[in-house]
């Protein structure tokens, strides 16, 4: 986790109190006054673009003066292109079905009651996050629009590009019927961090956006439940009948597009009945792109001339969130699914094959939130899979899994309806 700031520490109960609050209120709203809302939000994002970039500048600037990777600057960086894609974001939000009072299902038992089974907020949600300052408006749009408070803590890497777009978000909602204290910010504080985790039946539900170090510092101190959206080892498998100029496409874009996000390859394993034809081939391409190649034993053997760097186990099992590569070669189906199975996050991987039992086989193995048949791990996102935006990628199996959209910020709640009935 980044280093953070010994900031004076936040009025935790008034805080979530006021969150409470305010997602009473927005259970009661309708959903045209919530998409009102959020139309609002959007056109401030627009509008605010400038005084967004600006304090966005701050951030950066102070990043690289700290040696930050070029990933994570990447992550924190924004521009007008970035902040139409937030608002686009919020829109996209504000057109899908509303989840709330949604029936799952519903039956009369035989005695005549009358069961539903009914969609409702959870309740207040805190999202913590690292160096992602569009998280602010995806999460806070989302929370929105299922009927949820939420209280966001980002990481002192964007600490002023969070504010300022909190400070957009909130002008917006002053002007609309949603409550100004369904969406709050706290500073950078490791102790509010720390307080904020141990607010049980004050705080419904934790979704941290980072690293292995954030994952296992809320599972050993959060007191609220998590929904773990943790690390992306996510791996690209060339089967040995697979379309090759396909597979370098897939593979390509999979680590290249934007190395530095959870979804993107970390892992390439290549069927050893085309790695000599492969592999020289992606290992040139990878490396004109600016990729460092760390192979394997057995790959090495198949990349004379290349320049690479032998693998270690870690490599392995590491999230590079960098234009690096782990490269290995696997003799079938099984073994590429056993090593992805000891290597993995639980997150996203594909295979390329031109026939069925392979990819089949693959799924059957696979234990992750999504699986690909000949498709880049790039895909793993809500606003790719049509859900507008994500708070985060669930690699967990309970109650959410996968992108965490609008249905997985409800719960559910059984109405039954009797006619003087007792029992």
């Amino acid at each position: 986790m980044a280093t953070e700031t010994t900031a004076p520490q936040a009025d935790l109960p008034a805080i979530a109190a006021r969150a409470k609050a305010a997602g009473r209120r927005l259970g009661a709203l309708s959903s045209g006054q919530k998409d009102a809302a959020l139309e609002r939000m959007a056109d401030a994002l627009e509008a605010r673009a400038a005084d967004i970039i600006a304090e966005n500048a701050k951030d950066v600037e102070q990043a690289r003066a700290s040696d930050v990777s070029s990933a994570l600057v990447d992550r924190l960086l924004l521009d007008e292109s970035v902040i139409a894609g937030m608002a686009k974001g919020v829109r996209d939000i504000a057109t899908l079905p509303d989840p709330v009072g949604i029936v799952d299902t519903g039956w009369t038992l035989p005695n005549g009651l009358k069961v539903t089974k009914n969609r409702i907020p959870l309740g207040v949600i805190a999202v913590i996050y690292e160096s992602r300052p569009n998280v602010t408006s995806d999460t806070a749009a989302l929370a929105l629009k299922s009927g949820n408070a939420i209280i966001l803590r980002g990481s002192s890497m964007a600490a002023r590009s969070n504010r300022i777009i909190v400070d957009v978000l909130l002008g917006a909602l002053g002007e609309s019927d949603v409550p100004t204290d369904a969406v709050q910010l706290l500073g950078t504080d490791r102790g509010d961090l720390e307080r904020l985790i141990g607010m049980e039946g004050e705080i419904d539900l934790v979704i941290p956006r980072g690293g292995e170090g954030l994952k296992k510092f809320l599972g050993e101190h959060s007191r609220i439940p998590v929904i773990y959206a943790a690390s992306g080892n996510c791996h690209v498998y060339v089967h040995e009948d697979a379309d090759l100029d396909m597979a370098a496409g897939i593979t390509m874009n999979a680590k290249t597009q934007r190395p530095g996000v959870c979804n993107a390859a970390e892992t390439l394993l290549v069927h050893r009945n085309v790695a000599a034809e492969f592999l020289p081939r992606i290992g040139k391409e990878l490396i004109d792109a600016g990729v460092e190649l760390r192979v394997s034993e057995d790959a090495a053997g198949f990349m004379d001339g290349l320049e690479t760097t032998p693998a270690t186990e870690d490599d392995f099992a590491n999230e590079f969130l960098d234009l690096i590569l782990a490269v290995g070669v696997v003799d079938s189906v099984g073994e590429a699914t056993d090593h992805i199975s000891r290597y993995g996050s639980g997150h996203s991987e594909a295979i390329v094959t031109s026939t069925l039992v392979p990819a089949s086989q693959f799924e059957a193995g696979i234990d992750s939130a999504c699986v690909y048949i000949n498709a880049s791990t790039r895909f793993t996102d809500g606003g790719e899979f049509g859900m507008g935006a994500e708070v985060a990628n669930s690699t967990q199996k309970l109650h959410a899994r996968g992108p965490v959209g609008l249905a997985e910020l409800t719960t559910y709640q059984y109405l039954v309806i009797g006619d003087g009935h007792l029992r």
